[in-house]
């Protein structure tokens, strides 16, 4: 099974590589995790872009699900080899930008879906498994305990 894990909100500036997340940028992150153990999903590995918003987005939601974060500049926003990049890892939770991410999971599964900031998409054997937005996340999250 496949993650794909879109940056949550971050507050404007530049450079863009060190835009940090908001505070609603945090909560949509611990959020994110706190559903993805929710719904029961088996996390092997985290790869996040290096983007300070993209690696805080996956340290908050990794923090919710016991796994650690490791990044790689592949996902810094351009096109990306999936396979190449989680070959022989399991479960992957991967953490990055936007268009790139709509266009992998369009590339992944047909579907002509955007990836929202903070949003999850699941995706096993090129199939859509589910696509939840902040709100969706945040409904399931309000029912799970901190870790």
């Amino acid at each position: 099974m496949l993650w794909l894990l879109r940056h949550a909100e971050a507050a404007d500036g530049i450079p863009d590589d060190e835009r940090e997340l908001t505070e609603r940028g945090v909560r949509q992150a611990t959020d994110a995790g706190r559903a993805l153990r929710a719904i029961g999903a088996s996390i092997d590995a985290c790869i996040s872009s290096p983007k300070v918003r993209a690696r805080q987005t996956a340290e908050l939601a990794c923090q919710e699900l016991g796994v650690e974060v490791e990044t790689d500049r592949r996902l810094s926003g351009q096109p990306v080899d999936v396979e190449e990049l989680t070959a022989g890892r399991g479960d992957v939770l991967l953490v990055g930008h936007d268009p790139s991410f709509t266009l992998l999971l369009h590339e992944l599964t047909g579907a002509q879906a955007r990836m929202k900031k903070g949003g999850v998409a699941g995706v096993a054997k090129g199939e859509l498994i589910t696509l939840l937005r902040p709100t969706e996340l945040s409904a399931i999250a309000a029912g799970v305990p901190a870790r």
